[in-house]
């Protein structure tokens, strides 16, 4: 297997225009390569904007040394390292190829400019460079300190950024090779690639040629191709994107005061997980921890069919219908996933061979067209166990709600939306569970307790709103569920009660607690509703 330096060396070889994407940090990194680039550049100014200090050697090299272990050890394609200047005089550079071999570095570029080096873009009329012999010295210390051959010392000429000029270029761009650089990197930050073109011309192909179009970025790539130059990076885009975004975010959860608007656009915790890679850590886990019944377990009631969705449900059950591309059932077990809850059961019914999975276990509801949710969460008794969270297997939510139920500590907690207080039940066909509350949906309730005193299948006045279908109850609260699950299975008519009657039946003995939402999910119910969850 060729090693990272091996890759990067073979980039530079290469018959074709080869790319190179900027990254700062392990996560950057991961990105760059699952987004399909076959090199990374760990960008000076990036990582000195990510540790929030300047691009003048702020950042001690040994600071930028561990950001690059985090950077290789996310990925298996090859990393360039924007060296500055070496960080110092020959000695510090060649200590800085030891580490970076120890690191899986595939190579190095330095500039020759003074240390501590200013960055290129920065107006100034002339930026100070390195004596020439000194710095071919240094290349032949780097080369001379190298363990594995493959590994690239690239010469980063500043020529044209201190305004000295082409013929000045030319001559440090062979006396760099002549020292042993395996590349030279022409830098320019002009708006066109004259300088580049220039260049080019007179080089004749002596060496490879790397260039970083961050200024010229206007001019078509394939007329770097014309060019013949061997490698493009583009340079500081991904920590500029990432500034942009963190700006627009912050600055609108500050305004809104609220997290509403922004999490449909902002990557799902889950994402987070995985770029983590969360799934190996739980494989490991499995291997190598003790067995032990997890805190927190989660329970999908998805047996329905749904009818009312015509053709669309013949031969598929309504938790698979998609929204966004995803169906509900998969959006749902992401968002626990999301909180961190790893023991999911799905109770499945109709086609329940279509409902298998590996992040969930499933238990059947071969009975699912003469009966209810109700009857499915009997089915999944033993799964309420500890810390549970009961969902219906028609609902689309913000994740946050998630969060909010996991965090209440009272035994059961069901979640109702203040927004649908005083609908009319019965006018869309769908069933509602309507709830009363000791007192009304305010901003000091959405923070206190708030209790349950009813739920009702038609409305009437003093409805405090909706139970979405989403509750969770704590290890007291699991005991409590399954005493009076227990006790009405014994009802002769059981197979149809709704969540409600169980509700009811607790009330009589024990307090359940209301959170309140304004919005935010959605129960799929016909349709029009599934066209509405597109834009959710």
């Amino acid at each position: 297997m060729l090693s990272k330096a091996s890759l990067l060396r073979g980039m530079l070889r290469s018959s074709e225009l080869e790319f190179l994407m900027e990254a700062h940090d392990g996560l950057s990194a991961k990105i760059a390569e699952e987004a399909g680039f076959r090199g990374l550049w760990a960008s000076g100014l990036a990582m000195s904007a990510a540790l929030g200090v300047r691009d003048s050697n702020e950042a001690s090299w040994t600071q930028i040394l561990e950001v690059l272990e985090f950077m290789s050890d996310a990925t298996r394609v090859p990393i360039l390292l924007d060296g500055d200047t070496g960080y110092g005089n020959f000695n510090n550079a060649r200590r800085l190829v030891r580490k970076l071999h120890q690191r899986g570095i595939a190579g190095v570029c330095i500039e020759d400019k003074l240390f501590p080096k200013s960055n290129s873009f920065l107006d100034e009329a002339k930026q100070p460079l390195a004596d020439i012999d000194e710095f071919c010295g240094k290349i032949k210390a780097m080369q001379d300190s190298k363990h594995d051959t493959a590994f690239v010392v690239l010469a980063r000429v500043e020529a044209f950024i201190a305004g000295w000029g082409l013929a000045e270029a030319l001559r440090r761009a062979e006396a760099y090779r002549v020292a042993g650089a395996d590349a030279v990197l022409i830098h320019s930050k002009k708006s066109t690639s004259l300088e580049i073109d220039a260049f080019m011309q007179e080089w004749a192909g002596r060496l490879p040629v790397v260039i970083v179009p961050t200024k010229y970025y206007s001019t078509p790539t394939d007329k770097f191709r014309d060019l013949g130059v061997s490698m493009v990076i583009w340079a500081n885009h991904a920590i500029r994107a990432s500034i942009a975004a963190m700006q627009s975010t912050t600055r609108r959860i500050f305004l809104d005061q609220s997290l509403a608007n922004v999490e449909s656009q902002i990557a799902t915790i889950a994402e987070v997980f995985r770029l983590q890679g969360d799934d190996e850590l739980q494989a490991a886990e499995k291997r190598y921890l003790p067995a032990a019944e997890l805190r927190v377990n989660a329970i999908i009631l998805a047996a329905a069919q749904g009818v009312r969705f015509g053709e669309l449900t013949e031969a598929q059950p309504k938790a698979l219908l998609k929204v966004n591309g995803k169906s509900i059932l998969q959006t749902q077990v992401d968002h626990f996933r999301g909180i961190g809850v790893k023991d999911i059961t799905v109770v499945r019914g109709f086609r329940k061979d279509l409902i298998e999975g590996d992040a969930f276990t499933t238990i059947d509801n071969d009975a699912f067209a003469e009966t209810t949710e109700l009857y499915s969460l009997h089915r999944a008794l033993d799964a309420v166990r500890g810390t549970t969270l009961i969902s219906y297997g028609d609902l689309v939510f913000k994740p946050y709600i998630l969060n909010e139920l996991l965090h209440d500590p009272n035994s059961v907690t069901i979640i109702a939306d203040a927004d649908f207080a005083g609908a009319d039940s019965a006018a869309d066909g769908a069933y509602h569970e309507w709830v009363v509350t000791d007192q009304p949906y305010s901003r000091r309730a959405s923070y206190g307790f708030v209790q349950l005193r009813a739920v009702e299948e038609r409305i009437r006045e003093g409805c405090s709103g909706e139970f979405i279908g989403l509750l969770k109850v704590n290890e007291v609260g699991a005991g409590i569920v399954k005493q009076h699950l227990e006790a009405l299975v014994l009802e002769p008519d059981f197979a149809t009660m709704r969540m409600r009657h169980l509700l009811a039946r607790i009330l009589t003995t024990d307090t359940v607690a209301v959170k309140f939402i304004r919005g935010s999910w959605m129960d799929i119910n016909s349709i029009v509703d599934l066209q509405r969850a597109e834009g959710f």
